[in-house]
């Protein structure tokens, strides 16, 4: 099968990208290993209930993410928080503490000591940092804010966000507006209250919204949009560069050739695939961690759980001693995620913090997540429904270096003219992030092809002329 451009793994970055180039006419498949396209967004009904296996939410804002909601008319699907959203809460001394949703909320909360309030009061004070070695999240966060704030605050986030270490990761890679916001105006206070007053579009929001049967409809709905463009069940064993672009060896599934070739699996994957043509990119990819990761799903009678749940979930900081790195309220976040009398929480396990515990056997996991569910929020008496979904591999870890390991990436076209990498290594872990990427990445593509017509073009009309001059001799 000959094709324009082959793209190896339907999660939605791949779906995405091939989505977008499929409507600018150009002929794409999509080879995907698992029997079912879609990656880590899996949304599963067990009943009246719905567990989310891997994302949950869509940042409202993202006008990508917006965009082919609309063009997949996926609209009517759309469902924003729920009215019972109205607190965020931390762990803290073996109990949740809400914190106000506010811009000062830190400040008018007991979460953090006099201290650490204090001395995030004084962050517009610090100077700017100028070295030019680089920050781990952790260090940024101490000496900007403080370390009270460091540990309590952005330790959990961290956990939350990549289910890694706020010690370990790099602040230019995992929060790069906060560090931009430094680098512009020397403080992020002050940076915040100059975008607030210019009404920037492009600072985080808290605005979130999923669809009624979850995040999994939007592979659901990219896939019937590229029919039979999607082949499952593919396993690539290996890649080659030929003088038409690239052949591609699926075993018992035939060979594939491709003018363009965009590789969208998890990182490791990646590694393997490229190795052979693209020396540069392999290591860069390999050298991105994704420790596993655990999801406990439970689902209880109302009565049986003594917290309002009047929130998204809690974070808990590693200082806590928990095995769990946080949860979230999924019956309060959207409609329709349990039956009326019943509520429902996911637990999140591993990850770089105990990527053993995400290795624990289900029952296992079940008993640790209901006893921390027991002491931080009532649940009590058995749960209605329960399901454990283990990934061997998480989140990647942007560590230090991660910005250069993927800017090595993306030159790859410039070293093997017509391979592209993509995934959630790149830009972000969140759905958004994949799907703006996945434009990104469809635009290369594009270029590229296009590029190569005119030079052929080009090329023939130089054959032609030569030609003809010939037979006018």
């Amino acid at each position: 099968m000959t094709v324009d451009v082959a793209i190896i793994g339907g999660g939605i970055s791949g779906l995405a990208t091939a989505y977008d180039l499929a409507g600018r006419g150009l002929n794409v498949v999509v080879l995907e290993r698992q029997i079912h396209a879609g990656g880590n967004a899996v949304s599963e009904r067990i009943g009246e209930f719905l567990m989310e296996h891997g994302p949950s939410t869509v940042n409202a804002q993202s006008i990508a993410a917006n965009d082919i909601t609309k063009r997949l008319e996926l609209n009517g699907e759309q469902c924003d928080l729920g009215d019972g959203v109205k607190s965020r809460y931390l762990v803290g001394k073996g109990e949740l503490q809400g914190i106000p949703v506010h811009p000062l909320g830190f400040l008018l909360s007991n979460y953090l000591g006099f201290a650490g309030r204090l001395r995030l009061m004084m962050e517009f004070a610090v100077p700017r940092y100028r070295k030019d070695q680089e920050e781990t999240i952790a260090e940024f966060a101490g000496r900007r804010f403080g370390k009270e704030f460091a540990e309590k605050v952005i330790d959990p986030l961290v956990a939350g966000i990549y289910a890694g270490r706020a010690d370990e990761l790099s602040v230019k890679a995992g929060f790069p507006k906060l560090h931009g916001l430094e680098q512009k105006y020397g403080s992020i206070a002050l940076g915040l209250v100059q975008h607030h007053r210019q009404g920037a579009k492009n600072m985080p929001s808290s605005r979130l919204f999923s669809f009624k049967d979850g995040i999994g409809s939007l592979p659901k709905a990219l896939a019937r949009a590229l029919g039979d463009r999607v082949k499952t069940g593919v396993t690539v064993r290996r890649i080659t560069k030929s003088s038409h672009g690239f052949n591609i060896d699926a075993g018992d599934r035939g060979e594939f050739s491709a003018r363009a070739i965009v590789v969208a699996t998890q990182p490791h994957v990646a590694a393997d695939l490229v190795e052979g043509i693209d020396a540069a990119s392999a290591s860069a990819a390999g050298d991105i961690e994704a420790p596993p990761l655990a999801v406990v799903y439970l689902g209880y009678n109302r009565k049986d759980v003594e917290h309002p749940l009047d929130g998204l979930g809690f974070l808990a900081p590693e200082s806590e001693k928990l095995s769990m790195s946080g949860s979230q309220f999924c019956s309060t976040m959207f409609p329709g995620r349990a039956p009326e009398d019943c509520v429902s929480m996911s637990g999140y396990f591993g990850g770089a913090r105990a990527p053993e515990i995400a290795k624990l056997p289900a029952a296992d996991l079940t008993e640790i997540a209901r006893s921390e569910f027991k002491d931080l929020v009532g649940a009590k008496g058995e749960p209605v429904v329960s399901q454990v979904r283990h990934w061997p591999r998480g989140l990647p870890q942007y560590k230090i270096g991660h910005n250069d390991r993927v800017k090595t990436m993306l030159e790859a076209n410039g070293r093997v003219p017509g391979l592209f990498l993509t995934g959630n290594y790149i830009s972000g872990p969140s759905v958004a992030a994949f799907v703006d990427q996945a434009g990104k990445t469809a635009t290369s593509v594009w270029r590229y092809l296009d590029d190569q017509l005119s030079n052929e073009l080009d090329q023939h009309h130089d054959m032609a002329q030569e030609i003809a001059q010939k037979i006018a001799i």
